[in-house]
């Protein structure tokens, strides 16, 4: 028995040669696969580039023959802001700046009776149903719903330009 406790004890691991040699593969392998990555990817956003070019000479009637067919021209009309208390908890109030898109030439008289309809609209809603991201996006629905009826389909979107709570 004594012998066996006098003999040294044997190294487990691989050497430091291997580990070392192991360590340059990973690293030429890793350096491999990310110029691979990167020249796929470049050359895919030149083919997108050179699609996204040729979409724009066609929309721009550039392409031969070959008319493309552009919307017509849209329109974008500020209204005034809108301040208000809302419906609960009515010592919060509101204040929301926005703009009409329409299609074609904007109608003042058309953007202001949707202005009052959502001034009107924005008195009715609680804080609780806008919270929440969800929630304004549920807002902004409720609110271009309201504006394509009032303008019998006139007004195609609209863009916040603020919505302050205080």
């Amino acid at each position: 028995m004594a012998l066996l406790e006098q003999q040294p004890p044997e190294s487990k691991g691989p050497s430091l040669v291997v580990q070392l040699a192991i360590l340059l593969v990973m690293s030429a392998l890793a350096g491999g696969a990310a110029w691979f990555a990167g020249s796929y990817l470049e050359s895919r956003t030149a083919v997108e580039e050179s699609g996204t070019a040729e979409s724009e000479d066609a929309a721009h009637g550039n392409a031969g023959s070959e008319q493309a067919a552009v919307p017509g021209p849209v329109g974008v009309y500020t209204i005034e802001p809108i301040t208000t208390n809302l419906a609960e908890p009515s010592e919060i109030w509101v204040r929301a700046e926005m703009a009409l898109v329409f299609e074609g030439e904007p109608d003042p008289v058309i953007a202001e009776a949707v202005h009052q309809d959502l001034f009107a609209y924005l008195r009715t809603i609680k804080l609780r149903q806008v919270e929440t991201a969800s929630g304004f996006q549920h807002l902004r629905s409720d609110l271009e719903e309201r504006a394509r009826v009032r303008s019998d389909g006139a007004v195609k979107q609209i863009l916040f330009r603020a919505l302050l709570f205080e």
